[in-house]
């Protein structure tokens, strides 16, 4: 299974292709997005010396329906966005690609990271190139079984960890999700979140190594 790099080039009719290159020192760190009727919803952190002008221009921005500022923290805040024109993420969602997450947008580009099978890979390739997005593949390496943990990050890794030796997923279940969020030290709702990342990744790269064609 190949795991592979991209830099996408944002299409500067996009609010945040637009923004990116305005202020091509702000950080746009993209923690999630999804689909969402009729729009993209986004999850975004910003970095920059002063947000505030930032989100003002966001919010002025046509195809942004909502904007909700979540916290601000000097230099720093975390954004919920809705937009009309979701075009950098339509790729990856039209062609099922699990994109890795959070990934970082500055002065007009995008560092993605995937890991996927070959078909799927083409296929995003093609919508890419559909969509007139441009982008250039910085890397293509090979994935087997010995490196999937390479799919996961050191904390959904040390999390899933955790969740295994409780006894998380036996059958009867061991320890509940807040047993496992005690020993770890952490609130519930952040071990169900990380957990549930992990198995995302990981049950993607079973099916895509183990159950395609």
């Amino acid at each position: 299974m190949p795991h592979a790099k991209l830099t996408i080039d944002l299409p500067a009719h996009t609010w945040i292709g637009e923004l990116s290159r305005q202020h091509p020192a702000v950080v746009f760190r993209v923690v999630t997005g999804i689909p969402g009727d009729d729009v993209g919803i986004g999850l975004v952190r910003l970095v920059a010396s002063d947000p505030l002008p930032i989100i003002t221009d966001i919010q002025d921005r046509e195809t942004v329906e909502r904007l909700e500022l979540l916290w601000k923290h000097d230099d720093e805040a975390l954004l919920q966005v809705e937009t009309t024109n979701p075009l950098p993420l339509l790729p990856v969602w039209r062609a099922g690609v699990p994109l890795e997450m959070p990934f970082d947008i500055q002065d007009g580009q995008a560092t993605w990271e995937v890991a996927t099978s070959r078909s799927r890979l083409s296929a995003l390739r093609t919508q890419l190139e559909n969509l007139g997005i441009g982008f250039t593949i910085e890397h293509v390496r090979e994935i087997d079984t010995s490196q999937a943990d390479r799919l996961l990050t050191d904390r959904q890794r040390a999390v899933l960890r955790e969740a295994v030796e409780a006894g998380y997923y036996r059958t009867p279940r061991e320890a509940t999700l807040g047993d496992v969020a005690d020993r770890l030290g952490v609130a519930s709702s952040t071990a169900s979140d990380v957990l549930h990342r992990a198995e995302d990744h990981v049950i993607h790269w079973f099916a895509e190594e183990h159950m395609s064609g």
